[in-house]
């Protein structure tokens, strides 16, 4: 918790949306003031030369000769405010900028005009020594890793993280799926998968309009802090809800309208559960792009690659056929134990996860529509003692305390190779 003062005459918000045009960069800001104050706007490069000035509490300011933002190749500028009461500055405030844009365009997710291709994770702020929570010293050591096996993309799983993560993206480069916390809006997995009385999801005594409200308030309060970062480049309303139902749709509806609302420069998504098959599910049509979770050749046909290949290649072309949108596959893995090893390639050994991924990425490759992978997940974490966990979901490409297992040179190999562009079938 962080206390601060601020004078009588004081900036209360600022918002920045960035584009350009040919050569020159593009930054639209207005601001929030309390009370009666002239306000004036200075942008810095990353030599700490001014290149531009703007002056007015709202505003459009031009970058000559700008350098982006790109994925892997971060640039920002400083975007500085000042507030001043008859020509004595009273407030300051100051902001990293990225300039860059992020559009859908048929199939495909296009940054600064060019298609991207995530390559990453899921991933949990949890650490073997920490637990759960956020430290600095364990962010540089993960994103050294994601460098390492050539990520360029994670999903802020399940809630928004520390904003010093979202900092440290803006500047490595990284590109970010912000999801709120809304996970678990789903009665009848907690019903159906883990045993007890299966609940309709959506009732007055379930997920009613008190839900609707607060998942509307995480909405605005996430736009709120985290509109300004280049990294971030979609909005993920919930993770794995219940869009089987009728009501699913009027539930969700308002929230995808909120965030075209308060953000008209960024999509938006949800994380589609597998058992919310493409003919179940009502909530796909509201979504810029498609984010799917998918475990076929785990949960369903365990040990059984061959098969689940199949069933994954038939479902893509469904997806890929109904809707003209980008899909990112925003979870696949397999629990894997380190150190666990099978000449068969039992289901839990090491063997078995890099057969599972590589089968994936057959599958991916082959259809156009797939924008992107994000394995579940980049570490190991702890959970809820239960017997669908030992000691914690391992489906981490990476252990607990973040050593590397088979799977992550795999995938190394891979993602360094073909960049932030989709490899060619």
């Amino acid at each position: 918790v962080w206390i601060y003062s601020t004078p009588k005459i004081a900036l209360k918000d600022v918002t920045v949306r960035t584009s350009y045009q040919g050569s020159d960069g593009l930054i639209n800001y207005s601001t929030l003031i309390e009370g009666n104050g002239e306000v004036s706007v200075t942008i810095i490069d990353e030599d700490g030369k001014v290149v531009a000035t703007g002056s007015g509490a709202n505003g459009e300011i031009k970058i000559p000769n700008v350098k982006l933002w790109q994925p892997g190749k971060a640039y920002l500028y400083k975007f500085e405010v000042a507030v001043s009461e008859n020509g004595k500055q009273v407030d300051q405030y100051s902001l990293n900028v990225g300039v860059r844009t992020v559009e859908v365009k048929g199939q495909e997710f296009l940054i600064n005009g060019e298609p991207f291709y995530f390559t990453g994770f899921g991933m949990h702020e949890d650490h073997v020594v920490l637990g759960k929570g956020h430290s600095n010293q364990f962010l540089v050591n993960d994103f050294e890793l994601l460098k390492w096996v050539g990520a360029n993309s994670f999903r802020t799983s399940h809630y928004p993280y520390a904003e010093e993560v979202m900092d440290y993206a803006d500047r490595h480069g990284f590109v970010i799926i912000d999801e709120t916390a809304a996970v678990g809006l789903n009665m009848s997995m907690a019903g159906g998968v883990f045993g007890g009385t299966v609940k309709p999801t959506f009732g007055p005594d379930t997920c009613n309009d008190a839900t609707q409200a607060e998942l509307l308030k995480s909405i605005r309060e996430l736009i709120q802090r985290d509109k300004n970062h280049p990294s971030v480049v979609m909005w993920s309303i919930t993770n794995e809800a219940d869009t089987i139902p009728d009501a699913s749709y009027e539930f969700f509806k308002p929230a995808f309208d909120l965030t075209h609302e308060l953000d008209p420069t960024r999509p938006n998504t949800y994380i589609n559960v597998m058992f919310a098959t493409i003919d179940k599910c009502k909530v796909a049509p509201l979504a810029d792009v498609i984010c799917l979770n998918r475990y076929w050749g785990w949960y369903v046909d365990h040990y059984d690659l061959e098969s689940a290949e199949r069933h994954l290649d038939a479902e893509m072309s469904l997806w890929e056929n109904k809707y003209n949108k980008p899909i990112v596959i925003t979870e696949y893995g397999a629990d894997t134990l380190v150190g666990g090893h099978s000449v068969h390639k039992l289901p839990w050994s090491e063997e078995y996860q890099y057969d599972f991924l590589e089968m994936h990425h057959r599958v991916f490759d082959k259809h156009p529509a797939i924008v992107g992978e994000q394995i579940w997940n980049f570490a190991d974490f702890q959970t809820k003692p239960g017997i669908f966990r030992v000691l914690g979901n391992k489906k981490g490409v990476f252990s607990r305390d973040r050593q590397p297992k088979a799977a992550a040179h795999l995938v190394r190999a891979r993602w360094n190779k073909i960049g932030n562009r989709k490899p060619k079938k």
